[in-house]
């Protein structure tokens, strides 16, 4: 099917407009198609603008309560949405953890005998490797 701009000059017949979901007659040739600038009709043939015309007002009439519904209910909710968000980030940023590369809170708390976040466990073998190679920069500075 071809799409026709609005603007144009079409001859008689339906044209269907899928942004506006219209059904609109031109009674006589070489009138101009209404609507926006970039708004494309589609030419319907008459026996498919019979079929197409009450199914689009029966389609209309069965969604229009639900969308009263919804707007009606998200007008009702977003101020106590609004109320509660602010309130639950501010007790979120208190309770998380703070960041501590390299350290894992799987079960929620320390294992026994760790210290603060941030700072090294003691490790007796890493205090050792620390300390043989201080001497063996010493050695090179030396020689």
């Amino acid at each position: 099917m071809t799409t026709i701009e609005a603007g144009n000059r079409v001859k008689k017949g339906y044209y269907f407009s899928a942004k506006s979901w219209t059904l609109q007659p031109m009674p006589k040739d070489g009138e101009a198609l209404p609507g926006e600038a970039g708004e494309r009709y589609v030419h319907v043939p008459l026996l498919l603008a019979f079929v197409l015309a009450p199914l689009m007002g029966a389609a209309f009439l069965m969604f229009l309560p639900f969308v009263g519904f919804y707007l009606a209910l998200a007008a009702a909710v977003r101020p106590v949405v609004k109320l509660f968000r602010s309130s639950a980030e501010e007790v979120a940023a208190s309770l998380q953890p703070g960041w501590a590369p390299g350290e894992a809170h799987l079960t929620g708390r320390r294992a026994e005998g760790e210290g603060e976040p941030g700072t090294p466990a003691p490790n007796a073998q890493l205090d050792s490797l620390s300390k043989e190679i201080g001497a063996r920069r010493d050695e090179q500075k030396k020689a």
